[in-house]
Parts: structure tokens; sequence; C-alpha cells
């Protein structure tokens, strides 16, 4: 899709769809948009409806290869090490994953549907006509990172703690979620409130999304590589889409798209930050022990009393296993002086140790989460539980006793 091609776009809606439909030329390609309802029983019939008609040799669908490996595998997450998960700092969005996937099984379970039948539908029915199915979505990890990175620093615990909040405490979806959730997916629609009124947070979650999308058929499916591709996408990025699809893109979409999958490095600050807290606390308790052997000794005594007590607490919180709680205790002050690992690894790695998570845990977990006490009954869930907790533990612990240390030494 070069500078030098032209774009036709017709909009229509008409009575074979209950969604809109946007219909594009572009050179010898015509792209079907399919604005569909992510808990729609009729927008499912709707992509099942044109995949057979036989109008289309390619589909393209609002899916990125992550997402697509969780909804034709829900149990993907019990192939995985979760030893590796904590190593890698993914523990994190392990949990949100699993928060939004709370949310998703307690929207299917009051509405009847399941959200993303339409997407199920159209892996089904490509499969069946021999269709080539190709993922546009961005990669749902890196939208994260990116919404993360995009808004201010002074909003991403708020952000993330009012998400991560009020996803685990809803036991019953209202009305006007559901309402949310045909315009646009889970991520989405658990983020629009916050979207609406923040542009940092609309770029990366939206705007961004639409371009990516773009640009993927851009690549995969170019003009001339295919006679006519059915695209089926949220409602909520019909306009978004059009607009891109109206307008010449690059002649090659990949350092673009390359562009949008990268995530902002941590700054230098940011990274020097974990080592110069520990150059300070080790100062103080060289300055501590230059004035006197007892005022030395009581400041790393009370280091190691405030950070274990903090961090041993935070995991006794997530009923992590009594061993676990112990083992905290006395790592959480040597981990904080030591940048290259954190108490939360070591708790989870003990923890993990104690109660190897089962079959069953695995087999269960989606449905355990979608309740607050299930998130501490099931031994997975449990786990990343007690490594954030630990993690949060021992980062209090560090800036308490830090000040502490601080105060007594020039606080007069």
């Amino acid at each position: 899709m070069t500078d030098s091609q032209d774009s036709v776009i017709t909009a229509r809606q008409d009575d074979t769809t209950s969604g809109p439909r946007r219909v594009l030329q572009v050179g010898e390609t015509r792209y079907t948009l399919l604005g569909t309802a992510h808990v729609s029983a009729e927008s499912a019939a709707d992509v099942r409806a044109l995949i057979r008609s036989g109008e289309f040799d390619a589909v393209a669908i609002e899916l990125c290869d992550s997402r697509h490996h969780s909804l034709t595998n829900p149990d993907a997450l019990g192939e995985q090490d979760l030893f590796q998960i904590f190593r890698q700092g993914k523990a994190g969005m392990v949990a949100a994953s699993l928060a939004l996937g709370a949310f998703q099984q307690r929207v299917a379970e009051q509405s009847g549907i399941e959200p993303g039948a339409e997407m199920r539908a159209a892996l089904e029915e490509s499969r069946d006509a021999g269709l080539p199915l190709l993922l546009i979505d961005r990669d749902v990890g890196i939208t994260l990172k990116r919404i993360y990175h995009n808004v201010p620093w002074w909003q991403r615990f708020s952000l993330f703690s009012g998400l991560l909040g009020s996803v685990l405490s809803r036991q019953q979806v209202s009305a006007e979620e559901i309402e949310r959730l045909k315009e646009g997916d889970v991520l989405e629609s658990t983020f629009s409130e916050f979207a609406a009124e923040s542009e940092s947070l609309f770029i990366p979650l939206i705007s961004e999304r639409d371009r990516y999308m773009v640009l993927r058929l851009a690549q995969d499916a170019g003009p001339g590589r295919y006679r006519h591709v059915l695209v089926v996408i949220g409602a909520g990025h019909m306009k978004g889409m059009a607009e891109q699809l109206e307008q010449p893109l690059p002649a090659d979409p990949a350092p673009e798209r390359e562009r949008l999958e990268a995530t902002p490095p941590p700054s230098r600050l940011w990274r020097a930050l974990p080592w110069l807290v520990t150059l300070l606390v080790l100062t103080g308790f060289a300055i501590g022990f230059s004035r006197n052997t007892e005022l030395g000794w009581q400041l790393v005594g009370e280091w190691f009393l405030i950070n274990g007590v903090l961090s041993g607490a935070a995991t006794l919180a997530a009923l992590a296993h009594p061993v676990t709680v112990a083992a905290t205790f006395f790592a959480a002050p040597l981990t904080s002086l030591n940048p290259t690992i954190g108490a939360g690894f070591v708790a989870a790695g003990v923890e993990l140790w104690m109660r190897k998570p089962k079959v069953r845990d695995f087999s269960t977990l989606r449905h355990d989460v979608t309740e607050l006490k299930g998130w501490w009954r099931n031994r997975v869930s449990r786990t990343l539980l007690v490594f954030l907790t630990a993690t949060l533990g021992s980062a209090a612990g560090t800036w308490i006793a830090g000040f502490r240390i601080a105060g007594a030494l020039f606080g007069g």
C-alpha cells in the first residue's frame, strides 16, 4: 500500500449483518471491516454468515498471538513454568491478565454469552473454509506496558491499582459494563472510564492499535495479495481504522510497526535508583558505626526488623506457607540491599517449593479467580499474590527503614 495507490471507501450497514460494515477498495484488494460487539450472539452469527458466503479469500481478526493462544488453549498458563514467570518479572502482567480474565468469565456467566464469541467463530469458520487467518492486533502485554509508560508516573499506581481493585471486587457485572463490552474488548471496556478523560491513555489503548492493525493489514494482506479480506474488529475500532486506510501508507510498514511494538526502556535515574538506595543505606550504616558501635548496630537492627516484619506480614496477608513467611522475613532485609534479586522472587520460590500447584489448580484457575477468595484458595493465584505482596512489603520496608536511618543520623 504505497503513496501512489488509490483507495476508495464506502460505508454501509445492511440487513445482512447486525453490526456496521465498511468496504474499502485499495488497489486490487477489497477490505470489508466488520464492526462486532464482543458480547453478542448476533456478531458471531454475522461472522459465520459472511465467511460461509464464499466472498472472501482471507480473514483478519483483532487478536494477537498470545490472546489467540489463550482463546484456543484456555489452560495455557498450566503449560508455563511459574518459576520462570517470576524470574522474568512477568508476575504482575500474569496477575493482571488473570484479573481481566476473571471479569470476562463473570460476564459470560451473567450474560450467557462468552466475550469474544465472534473471534472464536472466525477461527472455526476460517479453518473449516480453508482460508488464511491473519492475527493483526498488537500483543496485549505490549499494550499494557505502553499504557504504563505513556501515563505520567504519578498516575500509574492509581490507574493500575484502581483497575486491579475494581476488577477483583466486582462480583456482579453491571448492565452498563456489559454495554461497554459491546463497543470494545475486555481491556478497552475496563479502561474506558479512564481513557475517556486521558489522552495519554487513549493513545496506546485505542489510536495506536488502530494504526498498528492497519499496518499489519498492509504487511500481511497488502493490495494484490488477496482479492477480498474480511477484517473482524470491535466496533470501537471501525472509525479509526477506516480513517487510517483512507490515507496512503508507507511502502514498508515494518519500521513503524516495530516502533509501535517497542516499550520505552526505564530512565537512567530509575535504573540507578535501587543501587543509589543501597549505597545510601550502607553509607548510613558506616556513619552510624563511625560515631559509635551501639548506634551502628541499632541502625542495622532496625533495618532488618522493619524490612523483615513488613515483608513477612505482607506474605502472611496472602496466606503464604509459614516457612515462606519466615523465609521472607529473613530474606527481605538482604534482598533490599541487592538490586539483582527481590524479596518477591524469594518468597514465590519458597511458596512453590512448599506448595507446588497441582493439576486441579490449573484446571480451575479461570473459575477460581472470579471470586476474591478464590485468589487465596488456588495455589497458582496465591503464589502470584505472595510474590506481589512480598515485593510491596519489601519496598515499603526499604523506604520506611531508610527514612528511619536518616532521622537517627541527622534528626538532631
